[in-house]
């Protein structure tokens, strides 16, 4: 299935640069965004808590991921409830294990339990999908980010791993499975099959969605007509020798 319009997935945001988010919160197509602290200090961001703000003025009421920063579980709640009051669609980025291993499940049931919408990211594998969902509530929604494009980086198939992960879920009605870090269109596709709920996406690979569907045989001229405009533009030539005649 090549129709985005077909698919039951959601589609997500990833970034920082303010500017692309005021351009993506126009497009109906785009449900929800999330960011992360690599990804704000990359665009440039100083002020974590004025960017949250102006970015939450630019999307209206989709939810919206903020990450803490904090690495003792104390101080992540401090943060997690600070993030959490600035509205009603945000939901609290929490890591699956801080720097040094240590699991944050304590902390993400006690979170779900006062009813902080929790993103529980930076997951790899199924038992830290079971482990995760064991600290969620039933009454508290939650978001459940895998990193399948990670995975995938390491030479593994991420898509059995994602099927497992929303069986996992399915258990826990308020959770949704994220499909994190996806590296092409296809990816897409594959999280809505495999019963992901959200997928998200940088600036960048959303702008191929156009591309969907599109007729091979044309995407081949257009890729040969690049080549020869680009080769042009560089002014690039080769000196031949010899004219080889057909026959001879």
């Amino acid at each position: 299935m090549t129709d985005l319009s077909r698919l039951t997935i959601k589609l997500f945001a990833d970034g920082a640069d303010l500017q692309g988010i005021r351009a993506l919160a126009a497009n109906p197509v785009i449900q929800g965004f999330t960011t992360n602290p690599t990804l704000m200090r990359a665009a440039g961001v100083e002020d974590y808590a004025e960017f949250a703000h102006r970015m939450l003025a630019m999307v209206g009421d989709r939810p919206v991921s903020f990450e803490v920063f904090a690495d003792d579980l104390d101080e992540m709640e401090n943060q997690a409830r600070e993030i959490a009051s600035w509205g009603s669609n945000v939901y609290v980025k929490i890591p699956v294990t801080n720097t040094e291993g240590v699991f944050t499940g304590p902390l993400i049931g006690q979170l779900a339990g006062l009813g902080v919408r929790v993103n529980v990211t930076a997951i790899m594998t199924v038992a830290q999908v079971e482990a995760v969902a064991q600290c969620l509530t039933d009454a508290t929604p939650a978001v459940v980010s895998v990193f399948a494009g990670r995975s995938a980086d390491t030479g593994r198939d991420p898509v059995p791993m994602m099927a497992d992960a929303a069986r996992v879920l399915a258990g826990r009605p308020k959770a949704e499975l994220l499909w994190a870090s996806p590296r092409e269109i296809l990816n897409i596709f594959q999280a809505d099959a495999a019963g992901c709920h959200i997928i998200t996406a940088t600036g960048e690979l959303l702008g191929k969605l156009g591309s969907i569907g599109k007729d091979l045989g044309a995407f081949s001229l257009e890729t040969v007509e690049m080549f020869y405009r680009d080769a042009r533009a560089a002014g690039y030539a080769i000196e031949t020798k010899a004219k080889v005649t057909s026959g001879e």
